[in-house]
């Protein structure tokens, strides 16, 4: 297994991370799913969402109801490279629900996003979060 550790290639993948929890701050579904490549798979808990259609759909719904107004927070904790062009990003994460100042407890969790390099551009093919 290969495990590079080049700072530029860090900042490329956190940056796309990143583009995800901006459009959810943003409530923004088109712009959640942008990154995420047309096979991405997510696990959420109590859900599987097969491809980018069903993540865009749920998390349109999320959007307008119950995490209307919502934040995300989050912090990668590592990456690795199991080949040049493959991540493996290891992270936690929390919602701050409208009105509030503090996650709510309940959604702290511990992720794990899957992406690929094709074309010099980083897509996410998977996303897994499991209850803290």
């Amino acid at each position: 297994m290969t495990s590079l550790t080049q700072p530029h290639i860090d900042r490329e993948v956190r940056a796309v991370i990143d583009q995800v929890y901006q459009a959810w701050a943003e409530n923004d579904a088109d712009a959640f799913v942008v990154p995420y490549a047309q096979d991405a798979t997510a696990l959420l808990p109590g859900s599987y969402l097969p491809n980018r259609e069903a993540i865009h759909a749920s998390m349109k719904a999320a959007f307008s109801g119950p995490l209307l107004g919502s934040t995300p927070v989050h912090e990668v904790e590592a990456i690795r490279y199991p080949s040049p062009d493959t991540a493996i990003v290891i992270g936690k994460s929390a919602t701050v629900l409208a009105g509030q100042s503090e996650p709510v407890s309940t959604s702290r969790g511990h992720d794990t996003w899957v992406l690929s390099r094709y074309d010099g551009m980083w897509q996410v093919h998977a996303f897994h979060t499991s209850p803290e």
